[in-house]
């Protein structure tokens, strides 16, 4: 038993060691691209300073890092696994009785430790530096100040509203929106009031408003009640609790929100009437990262555990690389289908990493069971 230990800690050492090194070489890859392709676009903006860029270059970091971190457990596992094989340490480990399952251990223990820490710790951080990277990247290089600028179109919020009952709901809808100095500005307005049935209450229409701290601010509102005629009330407020960054975030890109924001921020997004689909879908997806990045360590293992002596180790090798392109490819592809509302995001995001699962744990149970 202690020799099984010892080996399991020298394999996740080893293991650890290989991935590490994969994920930030391709992480470094990666972000020269992407530092390349900014200064492709910065050179028509004399304005804009190169170390803008780099800055930018430099707040991608955590997110492709994220990005990669599965593609990088399985080369680093590939890696690892296969300088075992070849220097003889794993046949020799196997020969004496120890099981794969027993050495496999600590790497599988590694992976899912590795996808955890990204979920839980470098999410928040990559959240908040793309959120960053994103606002520079729209104020200086797309001319804009911001997702919600870019929307420039109709607005629809539900959200409660317990002026004319406890259990009331209101429906705003405004034909333009945009922010100026910070504040949100509509127009066109049209705010359905209904009661816990869905019946209609009072209509509110307005030419313009804004949203202010805690409230939506109507000016020169009307009051339409059923078969009565419109009724001037000059300035009409109504509480809420959406804020302008909340509104913004709702346009802006889910990777701008870190794992322990989203529940609570696909809450409001649903009960203020946005589509929470993108959201959810990246939420499930950051869950899936500690489970994918085993079943990789897992595939990994299947295809480079090959004793080199009985040959087609290139073979098995390319295999797995073309397996974990190819569980990346149906990832993505699942993605879009969930993002597109095709799927339900929770299937989307887990039965690839399921699947994937299916066939690391297959591979191993043939290599070492026969």
């Amino acid at each position: 038993m202690t020799v099984s230990v010892t080996l399991s800690f020298y394999i996740a050492r080893q293991f650890t060691l290989a991935v590490s090194a994969m994920i930030l070489s391709l992480t470094g890859l990666v972000s020269l691209f992407d530092f390349i392709d900014l200064l492709r676009r910065v050179a028509t903006r004399p304005n804009v300073p190169t170390s803008l860029v780099s800055e930018i270059a430099l707040l991608h970091v955590p997110y492709f890092m994220i990005e990669i971190l599965p593609f990088g457990v399985l080369l680093g596992g590939i890696v690892c696994f296969w300088r075992l094989t070849r220097s003889s340490e794993l046949i020799v480990a196997r020969a004496a009785g120890i099981s794969a399952w027993q050495f496999l251990t600590g790497p599988l223990s590694c992976a899912l430790l590795i996808g955890m820490l990204a979920t839980g710790a470098l999410s928040p951080l990559s959240s908040m530096m793309f959120r960053r990277a994103e606002t520079l990247d729209h104020v200086y290089l797309r001319n804009g100040g911001g997702p919600l600028d870019l929307a420039d179109g109709a607005l629809w919020i539900r959200q409660a509203d317990t002026g004319l009952g406890p259990r009331g709901v209101a429906i705003l809808h405004a034909r333009t929106v945009h922010l100026q100095d910070g504040v949100m500005q509509i127009g066109g307005i049209s705010l359905f009031r209904l009661d816990e049935a869905d019946h209609l209450i009072v209509r509110v229409e307005a030419p313009r408003g804004h949203l202010a701290a805690g409230k939506w601010i109507f000016e020169d509102a009307r009051t339409i009640h059923p078969d009565r005629l419109p009724v001037a009330v000059g300035d009409f407020d109504l509480p809420t609790d959406l804020t302008v960054p909340r509104v913004q975030e709702s346009f802006a890109s889910p990777d701008t929100l870190s794992v322990w924001a989203l529940p609570g921020f696909i809450a409001l997004l649903e009960r203020s009437g946005f589509s929470s689909i993108r959201h959810r879908l990246h939420f499930q997806t950051l869950l899936t990262l500690p489970i994918l990045s085993g079943t990789m360590a897992l595939v990994a293992a299947g295809f480079s555990m090959r004793p080199t002596r009985r040959g087609g180790v290139a073979r098995m090798i390319g295999s797995g690389i073309a397996a974990g392109f190819a569980l990346f490819t149906i990832s993505k592809v699942a993605a879009q289908f969930g993002d597109s509302g095709a799927m339900p995001p929770l299937l989307a995001a887990w039965a690839p990493t399921g699947a994937g699962l299916c066939l690391a744990v297959s591979l191993l149970l043939h290599l070492e069971d026969g």
